[in-house]
């Protein structure tokens, strides 16, 4: 039986226990959870940490937070620190 306790879990944000977005760890690949009460859970794996902030970028445009520039930066801001 393998020990997971190599991964390491972020939260970008939680609204509620339906609406979050998190960040799995485990070794170098990168797990993005994203559960939406519109969409249910999505998950999107990547191999880099390059790959995962062009996913973040195209995912959370400037166009998409007009008049709240803040929410979108906090959000980048919590991608590039893991």
């Amino acid at each position: 039986m393998k020990n997971n306790s190599n991964i390491k879990t972020y939260q970008i944000y939680k609204k509620d226990k339906w609406n979050m977005l998190s960040v799995e760890v485990n070794g170098k690949s990168l797990i993005v959870r994203e559960i939406s009460d519109q969409w249910g859970e999505e998950c999107h794996t990547f191999l880099s940490r390059p790959e995962m902030m062009h996913w973040v970028e195209r995912r959370f445009p400037p166009g998409d937070f007009v008049g709240k520039e803040d929410e979108r930066e906090s959000l980048l801001t919590a991608f590039r620190d893991i």
